[in-house]
């Protein structure tokens, strides 16, 4: 049978599988969606060579930059971001073996659900978390969106601040904070990014790609203020619909 799938570890969190068996029952599309649990990237390729009827795969944390070492072409826009989370396998009579075309659709579905939320003043965001999805996050807000970016780790590191480093002055110019990192995720609910909430208003807009809970401890304190807040269950379903596109293309 005609398969898709999901790697990433740990698989638990994701809605990938539901959504595709849905997508694929209601559509009555011969295919199957399977999620691909691995403790290590390494056994990527022995996905590929066990499930010759691959079509697609997701990736998900923590792969989504080291996935592009095994593919054999990688989108310009991708490559620009620095990570995959979309694989179209293409069958192939060389060697039997596909070829594995890597994008990126987490630009795609951030973009389109955050643009309807944005006001004149968002000029400037800061970017918690420094993983796979803050590279797609940096490349919307900059080259899509046109705003000013500024990435924050709990470690001091190059070209980044720590979240000591948020004072209430910096949250004046920065008015726009997507939380690309896993805190505040279930079963961790009553955790959230330490900020100055007490700083933010009304012109603020805070976006959680987390979509466990609908509601984040980030977005109930930063809505206690008056700020706009946005879950990323949106941008799930819009990536997905994207990675659809990439794979049928």
């Amino acid at each position: 049978m005609t398969t898709y799938g999901l790697i990433g570890y740990p698989l638990g969190h994701s809605f990938s599988r539901k959504f595709f068996t849905e997508k694929f029952e209601q559509e009555d599309i011969d295919a199957q969606y399977l999620n691909f649990e691995i403790p290590s990237i390494e056994e990527f390729p022995n996905i590929i060579a066990s499930h010759p009827e691959l079509l697609g795969l997701n990736v998900t944390i923590p792969y989504k930059q080291q996935v592009m070492q095994y593919l054999d072409e990688i989108s310009p826009e991708a490559k620009a971001i620095g990570a995959v989370n979309v694989v179209k396998c293409q069958p192939s009579t060389v060697n039997c073996q596909p070829k594995l075309t890597g994008y990126n659709s987490d630009v795609i579905g951030f973009v389109e659900s955050i643009k309807p939320l944005l006001k004149p003043h968002h000029e400037k965001a800061l970017i918690l978390g420094t993983g796979g999805a803050s590279k797609a996050i940096h490349y919307g807000l900059e080259e899509k969106l046109g705003m000013e970016t500024l990435f924050v780790s709990r470690t001091s590191r190059e070209n980044m601040i720590t979240y000591n480093d948020i004072t209430k002055d910096l949250l004046q110019d920065y008015t726009v904070i997507v939380n690309c990192s896993p805190v505040g995720m279930f079963p961790k609910v009553d955790e959230c990014p330490a900020l100055p909430y007490e700083a933010m208003n009304e012109n603020h807009l805070l976006y959680d790609l987390v979509y466990n809970p609908l509601e984040t401890l980030f977005m109930k304190k930063g809505a206690a203020q008056g700020a706009t807040v946005k879950n990323g269950l949106e941008m799930l379903h819009l990536q997905a619909i994207a990675s659809w596109e990439f794979w049928t293309q």
